[in-house]
């Protein structure tokens, strides 16, 4: 095995150990620097397979710009631990989230199979330097798309922002 192959493997376990950490913690500042953590290994992985652009632009839009982002709204907000589920509404979370894990599974078995049969090979020259994605990300097709996130990432940021605001002048701590 090589050196790249043992590495794709460590980013890849990094980056599945933390995204359940992500997941499975109750505690958002917590979930969120594990989140940063996976944003890393994914740009290890990125950048093991050739895609150097996409593992820089993994590391300062999303692991910087972003998670800065999420958690100043974290602690302007002023989140707290999740407390335990309640009883009932607690078997229901478990039963759907039970199910979504299911169709997970059988979802990645799926693209496996697929995978197998080399159905969905990748390009042996696939081309992701900066001005291939610029193309590709300001083209027509999916103009609409960027500008609804921009607007998205807007609104939230005013929401969270008007949370805030709504607790400071009731007085109310969080």
């Amino acid at each position: 095995m090589t050196l790249d192959a043992v590495l794709f493997y460590a980013f890849g376990a990094v980056a599945l150990a933390s995204a359940v950490v992500v997941v499975a913690q109750r505690n958002p500042m917590y979930s969120a620097f594990a989140l940063i953590v996976t944003l890393g290994a994914l740009s290890g992985v990125f950048g093991l397979l050739g895609s150097t652009f996409i593992a820089v632009l993994q590391v300062i839009v999303y692991a910087g710009a972003i998670m800065v982002l999420f958690l100043f709204v974290l602690m302007l907000l002023s989140v707290r631990a999740e407390d335990a589920a309640e009883a009932a509404g607690g078997r229901t979370l478990k039963t759907v989230a039970l199910a979504l894990g299911a169709l997970l599974v059988a979802q990645v078995g799926a693209a496996l199979a697929r995978a197998a049969r080399g159905a969905d090979a990748i390009p042996a020259a696939f081309d992701a330097s900066p001005r291939r994605v610029a193309a590709v990300l300001f083209s027509p097709q999916y103009a609409y798309a960027f500008e609804a996130t921009s607007i998205l990432i807007l609104a939230a940021l005013v929401g969270a922002i008007a949370l805030a605001g709504r607790d400071h002048l009731t007085g109310k701590d969080a």
